[in-house]
């Protein structure tokens, strides 16, 4: 079965950086678009970034451009974001998905257009 789990989490002052994480198995990896939402306690879930299947292509909201990277490692089905200058408005729960776009360099960003989701990891950024 798909699965996409998270790791990296944690907690940080502002202006830290964190790495996370999302490993995926039971699927084949290097046709899946992966992108990474969040969603902050008594908000709703947000769109961070995504990154194409191939990993040439990336899109990112605006509130996180300049501070965070996504990248892939289809080697090792896993997808990372590079979070820096971290802002205690970035406290969320962060989940990684997974949305099968084959060979098409597409950068999906609705959360409807993903097909596997993982439990998310926590990241609280501290003032």
């Amino acid at each position: 079965q798909v699965q996409l789990v998270e790791s990296g989490g944690g907690l940080v002052q502002a202006g830290g950086s964190l790495r996370l994480s999302c490993a995926a198995s039971g699927l084949t990896f290097s046709t899946y678009a992966v992108g990474w939402f969040r969603q902050a306690p008594g908000k709703e879930r947000e769109f961070v970034t995504t990154i194409t299947s191939s990993g040439r292509g990336t899109y990112y909201a605006n509130f996180v451009k300049g501070r965070f990277t996504i990248s892939r490692d289809n080697s090792k089905n896993t997808v990372y974001l590079q979070m820096n200058s971290l802002k205690p408005e970035d406290t969320a729960v962060y989940y990684c998905a997974a949305d099968q776009t084959g060979a098409a360099e597409i950068v999906p960003r609705r959360g409807s257009e993903y097909d596997y989701w993982g439990r998310g990891t926590q990241v609280t950024v501290s003032s």
